[in-house]
């Protein structure tokens, strides 16, 4: 099943009242300024992940209940969403309500669960027990409730752009952790080491290796050996191609080259290990523009076997994929709130045989600016 529509209400920047539904297809780019709401869906995204391993208030913890809800708990009270997946036989739909409780939590006032096989008239829908700390969906024994929570579960954020000194990506890692790519990419070497040392993944590892060399021709490979006396941990090392004898270290890769062998790790890792949904976050932040164009390659590519939900304000990024591959977010001034809105094509049809997405943007013709 495919992730096809969110409907959200009183989360951060969309409002309690209206709300906003949000399509979603096989690669789904939100387009927008500054403050405009990209990184506020993004951040739903994450709340549903925390929620499908039982760490809603983790999560609440650590944002504040006046940040996630709509201008506070003094105007909105409670967060509503529904997120629908579909496939060739069936729909499901999963509904959440999440209300403001004393002390300074959420908790889970309203949970269902809708079926509905296509070609009937009428959808089977149940609800969760309410009034608890999390959700109910995984520990719920039947079907579409098990169904729902795989894929709910298979929704993963990536962001990749803490490369400071201290970020985990350059820092050691355990060689075990490496059953999935991390959010942050803190398991890279690890994740690396696995896909190498596997027969089976091996193939996938080595396109991961030439796809970063069409980027950044000095690399020729990892070296992914574990430390000297400590047989369970890795870095992030490297060997250049004139030099394969000399090795250099994480911190010896510039910012944008690191982000780029973490994406392309994402992107090219074999299809087996694949979340169901992929969302990025401006992935295209300290790349060169030749590596923003092998990057909307690779998110072609990897859509013929996941979802891609991408947040960005890349010109570049943009004109490497179709009008109703777009959505434009923009802030409403009247209301303070988010809109998200798909394209009308055939209103812009005229438009798009003169000028290229990016550049429409530009003009404002799309929307989506400050």
């Amino acid at each position: 099943m495919k992730l096809v529509e969110i409907n959200l209400k009183g989360f951060k920047s969309i409002d309690n009242e209206v709300g906003q539904s949000i399509p979603f297809g096989d690669v789904t780019l939100l387009l927008g300024a500054n403050g405009s709401g990209k990184s506020n869906l993004i951040s739903f995204f994450r709340l549903l992940s925390f929620m499908t391993i039982g760490a809603l208030q983790q999560y609440v913890g650590k944002q504040g209940v006046s940040q996630l809800l709509f201008y506070g708990p003094k105007v909105t009270e409670s967060i509503r969403f529904s997120v629908r997946l579909e496939d060739e036989i069936a729909m499901d739909t999963y509904e959440v309500k999440l209300s403001h409780g004393l002390p300074d939590r959420l908790f889970v006032s309203g949970e269902k669960v809708i079926y509905h096989k296509k070609g009937n008239q009428t959808a089977q829908e149940y609800f969760l027990e309410s009034g608890a700390a999390e959700t109910g969906l995984a520990k719920d024994v039947r079907k579409t409730s098990q169904v729902l929570a795989v894929l709910l579960a298979g929704i993963k954020t990536f962001q990749f752009h803490d490369t400071s000194d201290t970020a985990r990506i350059k820092d050691r890692s355990y060689i075990d952790d490496a059953a999935y790519l991390r959010s942050d990419a803190g398991n890279l070497a690890a994740f690396l080491k696995m896909l190498k040392s596997n027969q089976h993944y091996l193939a996938y590892y080595q396109r991961i290796v030439r796809h970063i060399r069409l980027v950044m021709p000095q690399f020729g490979d990892f070296e992914l050996n574990t430390l000297p006396g400590n047989d369970q941990h890795v870095r992030l090392n490297w060997s250049d191609a004139k030099r394969p004898d000399y090795l250099f270290g994480p911190d010896q890769i510039s910012d944008g080259s690191l982000r780029f062998m973490a994406l392309t790790t994402l992107l090219l890792q074999p299809p087996a290990l694949l979340p169901k949904v992929i969302v990025l976050d401006e992935p295209e932040l300290g790349l060169h523009p030749a590596a923003i164009v092998e990057l909307a390659g690779m998110i072609k590519r990897v859509a013929k076997h996941a979802q891609v939900v991408i947040a960005t304000q890349s010109t570049r990024l943009v004109d490497e994929f179709l009008p109703e591959q777009l959505i434009v977010v923009e802030h409403d001034a009247e209301s303070g709130s988010s809109r998200f809105q798909k394209l009308d094509i055939a209103e812009l049809e005229e438009w798009l045989q003169r000028y290229s997405l990016s550049e429409l943007w530009e003009k404002n013709v799309l929307g989506g600016q400050p």
